[in-house]
């Protein structure tokens, strides 16, 4: 089964255009670096919720959209792998690609698909 990273964060709406440029350098070091698919998604309609919800997590302040965001890797070793490569690339220096919102607030982690229609 493949191997899903996942990440969730609060981007100033403003910044919007610079989330995807930003993204679609990482898309590239991403697929060349093995993964399988990218997908970012920009919040359209992310309830806030009453005990915890997605802008609840990250914190989303006025001003701000929350984005999900997934990579599909065909494995857990192949993300390894990618993951170590994408940290050293030059192209993903914060001089080179900074990220266009406070990564302190972003939420992520991988997962092992267990279940895939």
């Amino acid at each position: 089964m493949a191997y899903v990273d996942a990440m969730v964060a609060a981007v100033p709406d403003g910044n919007k255009e610079a989330f995807l440029a930003h993204a679609r350098i990482a898309e590239e070091i991403f697929k060349e670096c093995g993964a399988l698919e990218i997908s970012e998604c920009w919040g359209d309609d992310v309830p806030e919720g009453q005990v915890t919800s997605f802008p609840m997590a990250v914190k989303c302040e006025p001003g701000e959209t929350v984005v999900f965001s997934w990579i599909v890797w065909p494995s857990r070793e192949v993300r390894d792998a990618g993951m170590e490569k994408m940290m050293q690339d030059p192209r993903m220096s914060e001089e080179t690609n900074p990220m266009p919102f406070d990564g302190k607030r972003m939420i992520f982690g991988g997962f092992t698909r267990i279940l895939e229609a």
